[in-house]
């Protein structure tokens, strides 16, 4: 009787457990749920994508029900002086059922990078710059009398405010302004950097002094410079801010000066995503580079390149970044996330 008691006994315990795919699974979401009810603010940001491919990703996008969704460049592949040409590569991104339910639901903005500017890897020397800054900001429903409309460049600042705090973001533009870069006589390297005092700008004077000016202001709980090129990770032979040594140190002096509170980088480019910190920044904080780069395409079969910054894994499927604002706590929840909303890795920095 004893036997037949436990035998019964273990039986209705076996049926009352999860199998572990369903436990899991179960967990991950209860998670997610708990993580996203803390947030006070929502932003989503994501780069490189191909009007021609797939574009799984919105919609798990739009599942985070976002504040804000920020382009980070590359926001199409148009590689053209034909501004026809570019107009319906933009055209096309607009009316993907998908993307206009994110834009009726949430704010959008963002800046460009080097295949929405118009040509790979291009600065201040692509002929058609004007036209093509017109096209983006077309694409992004800027209005009229917004001060990208009348003066050089696509860079600009917003202040987007919760009850509970406000977030600034800050969004560079690394393409009208910069001049040539230095080819690398390696194999493996596209780049090299300029040694300092040489290789001229990568922001433009004008830009620079904007810059200073928006790092005074320490109004918003946090301050989020958006730049279409790692800033951090300076190991790669791609573009990058390391390929500037002179503007790099200069940013450096800016940000170690600066008003400004709770400085982080976002980034894009690189078709893959990983989160970068510097602890040695001089700043009471650690500065991170949260990289996100391949909303419909990754450099899968690329090698990976030591960061001494690199937190996280490399991430090289389809990609798309979150943040999410804890302003009692005073802390940011950096999350790489996936097709179906697969969580790559989450990072929770205390400020």
């Amino acid at each position: 009787m004893k036997y037949f008691l436990a035998i019964i006994v273990v039986l209705t315990s076996l049926s009352c457990r999860k199998s572990p795919d369903k436990a899991a699974a179960a967990a991950s979401e209860e998670q997610k749920n708990t993580a996203e009810a803390a947030f006070d603010f929502t932003l989503v940001f994501a780069s490189c994508n191909d009007q021609e491919r797939e574009q799984p990703l919105w919609k798990p996008i739009i599942d985070h029900q976002p504040d804000l969704f920020v382009w980070g460049g590359d926001n199409i592949y148009a590689d053209t002086e034909d501004m026809a040409k570019m107009k319906a590569d933009y055209d096309k991104v607009a009316a993907h059922p998908d993307y206009k339910a994110l834009a009726e639901m949430t704010a959008i903005t963002g800046t460009w990078d080097d295949h929405d500017l118009g040509e790979n890897d291009a600065g201040n020397e692509y002929p058609k710059i004007e036209e093509s800054k017109k096209l983006m900001l077309d694409f992004l429903n800027v209005p009229s009398d917004d001060e990208r409309r009348s003066r050089d460049g696509v860079y600009t600042s917003q202040t987007f405010t919760a009850d509970q705090g406000s977030i600034k973001l800050i969004l560079l533009d690394t393409r009208s302004f910069r001049d040539s870069l230095k080819k690398s006589k390696e194999p493996m390297r596209r780049y090299d950097a300029w040694p300092e005092g040489e290789g001229g700008t990568l922001l433009g004077a004008a830009q620079w002094q904007w810059l200073e000016e928006e790092l005074n202001d320490d109004s918003a709980n946090f301050t989020l410079i958006v730049s279409s090129i790692q800033f951090l990770n300076d190991s790669h032979g791609w573009e990058k801010w390391g390929n500037h040594t002179s503007e790099v140190k200069k940013m450096e002096q800016l940000l170690q000066g600066a008003a400004a509170r709770n400085i982080l980088f976002l980034s894009g480019d690189r078709h893959m995503a990983e989160i970068s910190v510097d602890t040695e920044a001089g700043l009471s904080y650690p500065l991170i580079d949260f990289t996100s780069s391949g909303l419909t395409h990754t450099w899968i079969d690329g090698a990976t390149e030591g960061n001494v910054h690199r937190i996280s894994n490399v991430v090289k499927r389809l990609n798309f970044g979150v943040l999410g604002f804890d302003f009692e706590k005073n802390t940011v929840t950096f999350e790489i996330r996936g097709e179906d909303d697969f969580l790559y890795e989450r990072h929770i920095q205390q400020y």
